[in-house]
């Protein structure tokens, strides 16, 4: 170990992200044994659109997707949204370290561009950063050149999602977003990128308005979703 590490380990040690314990002279894993074990990926069988899990059988269309046309193709989440990543995701720890907790992705497709989830210019200025752009950065490194930070964006800074029900978020993001350029779309495949997935408004209606302009596919990721 050379001296500059040495001396790191001392003055700056290691920590687990969610509950600060020592992780010894290792700079990784981000998080201990105990938390990484409750870390556990979202995985097959699933819903074939919009990705909410089951706890057996195969592979098929949930209830709700069979039921509605979605504005979106497919969705997929990292994780399901609980403790010790919800606290992370609240506290904003995971910073520029976000790859290393990224699982395959394999059932995304190439998209031609990446468009996060964005912010209105006044929460933008206030917080300092988008959420889902790091998200977007970070996750999909080797397709960083398909970002399009800006190509969606909040026309109107609507109120907190956080105690209101699915009508009322449908209803408050209504005329929320924009395209930028309006023919930024046409005819292109998007992955969608945001944080947390609760009931899908968010999502949806970034999905409907990329629909408008043309989309011939829309994939969502989002790092967590609530079950």
């Amino acid at each position: 170990m050379s001296l500059l590490a040495a001396l790191q380990d001392v003055l700056f040690p290691a920590r687990c992200l969610a509950c600060e314990t020592l992780l010894g002279r290792h700079r990784l894993p981000l998080l201990c044994n105990s938390c990484s074990g409750r870390l556990v990926p979202l995985a097959s069988p699933w819903c074939l659109c919009c990705g909410i899990p089951f706890n057996a059988g195969a592979d098929h269309l949930c209830g709700n997707c069979l039921s509605k046309n979605t504005p979106f193709d497919l969705v997929r989440a990292a994780f399901p949204y609980r403790e010790p990543l919800a606290g992370l995701i609240h506290q904003v720890k995971f910073g520029r370290r976000l790859a290393g907790l990224s699982p395959a992705f394999s059932s995304l497709a190439t998209p031609d561009m990446i468009i996060p989830v964005p912010l209105h210019g006044s929460r933008l200025r206030q917080r300092g950063f988008n959420q889902s752009q790091l998200l977007a950065r970070h996750c999909f490194p080797f397709w960083k050149d398909r970002i399009r930070a800006t190509g969606l964006v909040r026309v109107r800074n609507t109120i907190s999602q956080t105690d209101l029900s699915g009508k009322e978020r449908r209803k408050n993001l209504k005329g929320a977003f924009s395209l930028c350029v309006p023919d930024l779309v046409a005819g292109k495949s998007v992955l969608l990128i945001d944080d947390v997935l609760t009931t899908g408004s968010t999502v949806s209606e970034c999905s409907r308005i990329l629909r408008i302009g043309g989309a011939r596919r829309v994939e969502v990721f989002t790092l967590a979703r609530a079950l």
